[in-house]
């Protein structure tokens, strides 16, 4: 990895930071990263393992000599550069919505499905934030029985929605301690002290796009297209980490224990269990981590085939920034870079 071409396509945005932050912290020889943004913010100078990189306008040139294509913008932006990198000889990893769905584009967690990357022809996509969580947590309970139905209810930070969010956040919760006036600008609705269930468009069927990419991408994931799947998607007064109420089905009981195994056992996952000792994990506890953050398990009350589970992941690191560099780990391994 430390010898790779890199290119960040929204090295200044939340994402993009993290991306940074995370190959410092892996990689502290990698130098040889370009840093993109758009043309507001190029000539800004972000430091990289002790070396002053300045930020680039993303042009059509932008792309010549990089082995990998880090790439966290708009739909639209992705669409237009996306195809562009790829011609010029690097692997995309996309962090957006643009082409997840697409037959012919990996949706890929390295510790859940990596074998996919095996079949890329260019362009791989990261899952939405609060997918991933999820999915890690149901792959390794599907080895103990086959799942029959998930409901998951996310309870998501503002960084989900970019650094402009976080900034709404403070100040709307300034502005309501100090009982001052203000509006809701970067977000549909009030968030300081407040939660609202909208995240993305509403559909015609009542759902969110935020709600139906759930659905959506557990199935392509999971390999198991007719899973059924639920969601209620939520906007919620943290800054970082998503968290999901998860009420999985099984085709045979499973009990807590073999479910608290099965989930220390899998890689990326962290069992916090204990409510004896008020052990549970927290937005707080996730924020900065890699791991993804599991706890609350019980047997559902309503179901003997079901389980309860709380699950709590860093959405900039896991949901996001780690996933794309753990990919990419995952085609240098497997010999897929080219």
């Amino acid at each position: 990895m430390e010898d790779l071409s890199i290119a960040v396509v929204g090295a200044t945005g939340a994402v993009g930071q993290e991306f940074i932050n995370i190959i410092e912290t892996r990689y502290p020889k990698a130098n040889n990263l370009r840093l993109l943004a758009s043309e507001r913010s190029a000539g800004k100078t972000i430091s990289v393992n002790g070396k002053e990189l300045k930020v680039e306008t993303t042009t059509e040139s932008s792309f010549d000599g990089i082995d990998i294509a880090f790439i966290s913008v708009s739909s639209e932006i992705s669409q237009k550069f996306a195809p562009i990198a790829v011609s010029a000889g690097a692997v995309v990893i996309d962090d957006g919505s643009a082409f997840r769905m697409e037959s012919t584009v990996p949706l890929v967690v390295p510790e859940v499905n990596g074998s996919d990357v095996d079949w890329h022809q260019g362009i791989i996509s990261i899952p939405n934030c609060s997918t991933t969580p999820l999915v890690m947590v149901a792959h390794p309970l599907r080895q103990l029985s086959p799942l029959i139905r998930i409901v998951a209810d996310t309870y998501q930070s503002v960084s989900g929605a970019g650094a402009s969010a976080m900034t709404e956040l403070t100040k709307q919760t300034k502005s309501l301690l100090a009982s001052e006036a203000f509006e809701s600008e970067s977000l549909p609705s009030q968030i300081g002290f407040n939660v609202f269930p909208h995240i993305d468009s509403f559909l015609d069927t009542g759902y969110t796009r935020e709600e139906q990419k759930m659905i959506d991408e557990s199935r392509k994931i999971l390999h198991s297209d007719n899973l059924p799947v639920s969601a209620t998607c939520v906007r919620v007064p943290v800054y970082i980490s998503h968290c999901v109420a998860a009420h999985i089905e099984f085709e045979h009981p499973v009990s807590v224990s073999d479910a608290r195994e099965a989930l220390s056992s899998m890689p990326g996952v962290t069992v916090m269990d204990n409510p004896q000792t008020l052990s549970y994990p927290t937005p707080a506890h996730a924020a900065g981590k890699d791991d993804v953050l599991v706890g609350r398990i019980r047997q559902d009350a309503s179901n003997s085939n079901g389980l309860v589970l709380w699950i709590v992941s860093d959405n900039l690191r896991k949901g996001a920034a780690l996933n794309s560099i753990q990919i990419a780990e995952e085609l240098v391994n497997r010999d897929r870079l080219n």
